[in-house]
């Protein structure tokens, strides 16, 4: 494996291997066909890995929302919940070195989140978590994770894969030799990008790398990350991204002329209405700083979080 890889776990079937309770797939061709241009997926089935077989016996979550045990549907008897959780426990750590994971929706093992309750008796009981997903999503919470299903929106999609290139930068910064200057770069490149989520979180992030150099580094770099990638996995909404765009003509001011600035003024307002997608003022801008370049601009995220292959922006 190259180590310029950006690894994601995934849950098996989607890549299409034939894993599933029935010995099918759910194979997912945007994933594969899009998406593994740019990642290497690491490929986990809990349910076969504990030895449940292919095909097997279906299993649901059953009982309390916050600790479910997993038993078979035809046969409660069959109680897999201990060894999914001791799966779940014994991956957690082996996947220190991956940058996001997409689970499986409605699995009793890998699903996310809304995964349907039953009650012993058989009835709907809520919703909750898959065992072997809660157990890696706990031990690795600043881990990016996502539903293939929830891919489908445009908005989740483009918010996952930013969060995955985020926190890839971050763990190749920590493991160049964390220092206070790195910190305070990493900020400052990602400073627009954070503005797009939460303004107001934007400013706190800000105060506490101000504290570099002042307490102890690890702890501080630990609580930064904490924040920040809770901070990028709220939704950035129109508004939020017209405000950076306006941010960002600011540097343009004293370089375009009239017609220039009411053409951008123009574009994003059409694109805070909704009539056009972020690409589209994204595009502009970039004309416009490739005529005057910006240093501060030219080191931002913002405008190119990912790679532009990736289309993202085009449906926002």
């Amino acid at each position: 494996m190259s180590g310029d890889a950006i690894r994601i776990g995934i849950s098996a079937c989607l890549l299409g291997e034939r894993v599933r309770y029935d010995g099918g797939h759910k194979h997912d061709h945007y994933i594969t066909g899009t998406l593994g241009d740019y990642f290497e997926f690491v490929p986990v089935c809990p349910e076969a890995a504990i030895g449940l077989g292919i095909p097997r016996p279906t299993i649901r979550l059953v009982g309390e929302a916050e600790a479910p045990r997993v038993l078979g549907v035809r046969d409660a008897r069959l109680d897999v919940t201990e060894k999914l959780i001791a799966f779940g426990k014994e991956m957690a750590p082996k996947l220190h070195d991956l940058r996001g994971y997409i689970f499986k929706r409605s699995s009793p093992s890998c699903g996310m989140e809304r995964v349907k309750l039953y009650t012993e008796q058989g009835m709907p009981n809520g919703q909750s978590v898959g065992v072997y997903a809660r157990e890696i999503m706990q031990a690795n919470p600043l881990l990016p994770t996502e539903e293939e299903g929830r891919l489908g929106d445009a908005g989740l999609r483009e918010n996952f894969i930013q969060r995955v290139f985020v926190y890839d930068r971050w763990l190749r910064m920590v493991d160049a030799g964390l220092s206070s200057r790195g910190l305070v770069e990493f900020h400052t490149r990602h400073k627009t990008m954070i503005r797009a989520h939460d303004e107001i979180a934007y400013r706190e992030l800000g105060r506490l790398v101000a504290e570099a150099g002042k307490r102890d580094l690890v702890a501080l770099a630990e609580e930064y990350v904490s924040r920040l990638m809770a901070t990028l996995k709220k939704p950035a909404t129109r508004t939020k991204h017209s405000n950076v765009l306006m941010h960002l003509m600011g540097y343009l001011k004293q370089q375009l002329d009239s017609a220039d600035k009411q053409e951008l003024i123009e574009t994003i307002d059409e694109y805070r209405a909704g009539r056009l997608p972020l690409i589209v003022p994204i595009v502009l801008l970039r004309h416009h700083f490739r005529r005057h370049p910006n240093e501060y601009v030219a080191d931002q995220y913002y405008l190119d979080p990912h790679p532009r292959e990736l289309m993202l922006r085009n449906a926002l």
